[in-house]
Parts: structure tokens; C-alpha cells; sequence
């Protein structure tokens, strides 16, 4: 029963929509028209520098992120757990927050660099993705094939090429090509920090949709990069599995005792404090600064409503903490229902398994215009539900991510003595598997709440009039429009909306941390 619930909810909104784009784009333009609009040389570039900033950004990610893997993996010193956390907190920060911060960096710099731009806030997202992938198996090597290796004469770089990053090489390309799905798909950041003149297949599904209403056009493009991003989630799974698909057991992390280590453990640390720290300290810092030095004036202006907005930041920020809430309710119960028949096996499972999977593949913007398209017959496209619902939909991986492990650790012969001494279905639920699967499900609502928080891409479709518009609509507005004020007013809201949801992160990742995962484990 619970199932079914969880397969309705997913197909009326991950397949109906998607289905809806599909179907508009087939019957609005055909085989002809598509290629004519493929064709056209704006096209053409929009899609050329979207691959190529998802390669810069997926290149120095990977480079970048290796380094903190190995050091986490495989060093023991302390504050280890609080590196770990200031790599891994930054993943769930909004799109739009870290835009700001980068766009305060390079303000201050007085850079103009948009790729530049771009891609240092790739990194600063998706770093966790690598530690989270590739330490979580790089923790599973056996060293004692690389000292067998310098003990016959091999030199470290002979040995750790030939020996460790060939054990590496599923990880490493798991988690490359997640960051690359993740860095194709971007939207907020493309939208801040690129303006007009950088755009991708995101942004440009957007414009076609919303400012220029040309939904063929749209349409099309939203089925290139559909088909382009599954071929992308469905190859990162299968990378994914093989990187686990050996079985783990957890290495012994060495003391950091050599000129090597130590140079290696100061080097993460640059990166993360360059890479992550420093954006966001300039953030703060400018959202504090005013005409004669210093002062809480930009966070007093959150409370009256600027001219460029519905309703005022702090109303915004209200509306964002309710939306989280209700996504965070729904897409627990979903979730868990889902993992219940995930765990259960049979059709029903592994469709709902399959299911699951797509919100993650599939961009939100994406989904933000199947929902314009699909559900305009019957005029939902203004039901202010719909905004927590949609993010209810990307929240429900992270509930199942926590719960369906959880829930496969519950015996299955003590659910059968249940059964045996007359306890009901629902009983045993409630006395065992509940018990066990608590927190489990508790982590996945917050996950799901802090992802709500921050969504942007789905929200710019389907936000109509004061009672929808979120806070990262509101940054993103604010630091659109000229002027030292509203910009001022942009940074201290982005810092607000930052803290809420790093706090939230920070909980749920030291509730995580006492468990051992797997490796290439990423949520």
C-alpha cells in the first residue's frame, strides 16, 4: 500500500513531466525543425562551452580533490574529522549562496573572469564529491602491495601509479563523472556568475521557457540535455557499482610522520581554506561593510521589502523555511515508503529503485519545465504546493540513501519470529523496523530540508506572486540588480541562508560520522 503510494508520487511528478517535454518536443517540432534549431550556431556555442566548463570544472575538481582524499583516507592527525567536515558541509549550500560568495571574491579582486568564475565555484561544490568517492574506497586499499612494490626497488611514483591508481581508477572515474553531470546541469551559478554572456543548455532552457516563451525551442533543448544527462547518471552508476563491487575492509591510517605526508596534509588544507574558505569570509565580510566602514545595515534592510522583490528578504526566508519543512514531511514519508518496497523486493521494488534514481540524473530545471508544460491543462501551475512538492521530488533520494540501508541491517528472522507470535504487519513495523530505522529516516528529512532551502532551478519555473517566492530567488534578484545596497542586502541574506543550511549539514554529518560506510558512498 505504502509502495504504491511512493510509485504514484513518482510518476506523476518524475515521469509525467518528463514524458510532457518529451512529448512537446516531438509534436511541436519535428525530426527537421529539431535539427534546424540544433543547427544554429548559437546553439552550437551554448552547448560547446557547456561541456567545456564541465571539463575544466570536473579536471580541477579531480585535481584538486585528490589530495584531501588521500589525507582523509589514509593520514591520522588531528582535527581530522573537522577537515572532513569543512569539505564535505559546502555540498548542500545553496547554488546561489556560493555564487555570491565567488562573485564577493572576485569583486574584491577585482577579477573579470566568468569561466574563471564558473569553474572555481565547480570546484567549491564538488569537492566533496570526490573526497566522499574516492577516500571512501582509497580507505580500502592494502598497503602492503605498494611496500612489497618499494621493497623490490619500485620508486613512489612508479609504485602508487602502477598499484594505487589502478584500485583508484573505478572510483576516480565515479566521481568524475559525477561532478561532471553535476557541473553540466548547474544553473544558479551559471546564471550569476556567467550573465549574458556565458550561457548553457540550462540557462538557455530557461530563457526560451520563461523570458522569450518559445517553448519549441525550449523543448528541444530540454531533450538534448535529457538525453545527455541520463547517459551521464546511468554510466556514473555503473561506475559507481564497480567501484564498490569488490568488497571493502577498512585500511589503517598511517601518522603523519614524514616531510611527504606533511607536505601533503599543508597542501589540503590550502585548498580547502583557498577554494572554500576564503569565498566565504569575503562574503561575510562585505555583507557587514557600508558606506562609512562597517554596521548591521544591509541585515536590518533584509526586513524591508527592496523595490526588485515581491516581499521582503526575511519573508522570503520564512516561505523557504516552510517549503523545507513540507518537502522535508513528504518526501520522508515517500522516501520511506519507497525504501520499505525497495528493501521488499519484487516488480514494485525495483521500479520504484529505477525511479528514485532520476531526480538525481535529471537537472531540476528540467523537471521545472516539464511541470510549466505538463500540468497546464489542469491548471496547477499556480498552486503554491507545487513549489514544495517539486522539491519534495529531489529530496526523496536522500530519504531512500538513508533509510533503505538501514532497513536492509533489520533480520529478516526477527521479523518472521514477529510474525510467527501473531504480530501484525503494521506491528512489526512499528516495533522493529521503526526503532531501527529512526534515525536513519530523521538524517534523510534533513537532507531533504537543507536541499529545499537552496533549490533555484525547479522554484524559477514554478514561484507565482509573494507566498512562493524563496530566498534564493531573492539573492538571486537582489544581486541582479545594480546598486551597492541591494548587492549588500544580496550577500547578508546569502549569508543567513548559508549558515542555516551548513548548520543543518554539520548535524547531520556528525550524526553520520560515527557510522562506517562503505566506500563510494557519496550522500
Amino acid at each position: 500500500m505504502a509502495g504504491g503510494a511512493a510509485g504514484v508520487f513518482l510518476l506523476g511528478l518524475v515521469v509525467w513531466p518528463l514524458a510532457a517535454v518529451l512529448s512537446r518536443s516531438l509534436a511541436s517540432a519535428g525530426p527537421s525543425e529539431a535539427l534546424s534549431i540544433l543547427g544554429r550556431g548559437s546553439v552550437r556555442s551554448v552547448a560547446l562551452f557547456t561541456a567545456v566548463q564541465a571539463l575544466a570544472s570536473t579536471a580541477a575538481t579531480v585535481i584538486l580533490g585528490l589530495p584531501l582524499a588521500y589525507c582523509l583516507a589514509r593520514l591520522r592527525f588531528p582535527g581530522r574529522q573537522l577537515l572532513r567536515a569543512a569539505v564535505v558541509v559546502p555540498f548542500v549550500l545553496p547554488t546561489v549562496v556560493v555564487a555570491a560568495a565567488i562573485d564577493a571574491t572576485f569583486e574584491a579582486a577585482g577579477w573579470d573572469q566568468p569561466l574563471i568564475a564558473i569553474v572555481y565555484a565547480h570546484v567549491f561544490f564538488n569537492l566533496a564529491v570526490v573526497v566522499r568517492v574516492v577516500s571512501g574506497y582509497w580507505a580500502t586499499v592494502d598497503s602492503r602491495q605498494l611496500e612489497a612494490a618499494r621493497m623490490l626497488g619500485a620508486s613512489p611514483w612508479l609504485a602508487w601509479r602502477t598499484i594505487t591508481l589502478k584500485q583508484l581508477s573505478p572510483a576516480l572515474m565515479a566521481s568524475a563523472s559525477i561532478v561532471f553531470l553535476f557541473s553540466f546541469t548547474s544553473f544558479g551559478v551559471i546564471r550569476i556568475l556567467g550573465g549574458l554572456r556565458r550561457a548553457t543548455l540550462e540557462t538557455e532552457i530557461y530563457r526560451y521557457a520563461v523570458t522569450r516563451a518559445e517553448f519549441d525551442v525550449a523543448a528541444v533543448l530540454a531533450l538534448l540535455q535529457l538525453i545527455v544527462v541520463l547517459g551521464l547518471a546511468v554510466s556514473s552508476a555503473a561506475l559507481q557499482r564497480r567501484a564498490a563491487s569488490g568488497g571493502w575492509r577498512l585500511g589503517r591510517r598511517e601518522p603523519v610522520n614524514t616531510v611527504g605526508r606533511g607536505v601533503l596534509l599543508a597542501g589540503a588544507v590550502t585548498v580547502v581554506l583557498v577554494v572554500q574558505a576564503v569565498p566565504a569570509a569575503l562574503m561575510v565580510a562585505q555583507s557587514f561593510r557600508v558606506a562609512d566602514g562597517f554596521g548591521f545595515d544591509h541585515y536590518l534592510g533584509l526586513f524591508e521589502r527592496a523595490d526588485v522583490l515581491p516581499v521582503s528578504a526575511a519573508s522570503a526566508v520564512v516561505n523557504s523555511l516552510l517549503f523545507a519543512t513540507g518537502a522535508a514531511v513528504v518526501a520522508t514519508f515517500i522516501g520511506v515508503a519507497a525504501s520499505s518496497a525497495i528493501v521488499a523486493g519484487g516488480r514494485l521494488g525495483r521500479a520504484l529503485e529505477a525511479l528514485n534514481l532520476v531526480p538525481l540524473g535529471v537537472s531540476a530545471v528540467t523537471l521545472g519545465f516539464g511541470y510549466l508544460v505538463g500540468f497546464a491543462a489542469f491548471d496547477l501551475r499556480q498552486s503554491i504546493w507545487l513549489v514544495p512538492l517539486a522539491h519534495a521530488v529531489i529530496g526523496v533520494p536522500f530519504v531512500v540513501a538513508a533509510v533503505a540501508p538501514a532497513m536492509r541491517s533489520v533480520s529478516l528472522r526477527t521479523r518472521q519470529a514477529a510474525a510467527v507470535l501473531g504480530a501484525s504487519p503494521a506491528v512489526v513495523w512499528r516495533t522493529i523496523d521503526w526503532p531501527i530505522t529512526r534515525r536513519a529516516a530523521l538524517t534523510g528529512a534533513g537532507f531533504a530540508a537543507a536541499v529545499s532551502l537552496g533549490e533555484f532551478g525547479a522554484t524559477s519555473f514554478l514561484a507565482r506572486g509573494q507566498e512562493s517566492f524563496t530566498a534564493p530567488l531573492a539573492i538571486f534578484r537582489l544581486l541582479s540588480t545594480p546598486g551597492q545596497t541591494l548587492r549588500g542586502q544580496a550577500l547578508a541574506l546569502s549569508v543567513v541562508v548559508g549558515v542555516v543550511v551548513a548548520l543543518m549539514a554539520a548535524f547531520l554529518e556528525r550524526g553520520r560520522s560515527s557510522s562506517v560506510s562503505g566506500p563510494g558512498g557519496l550522500l
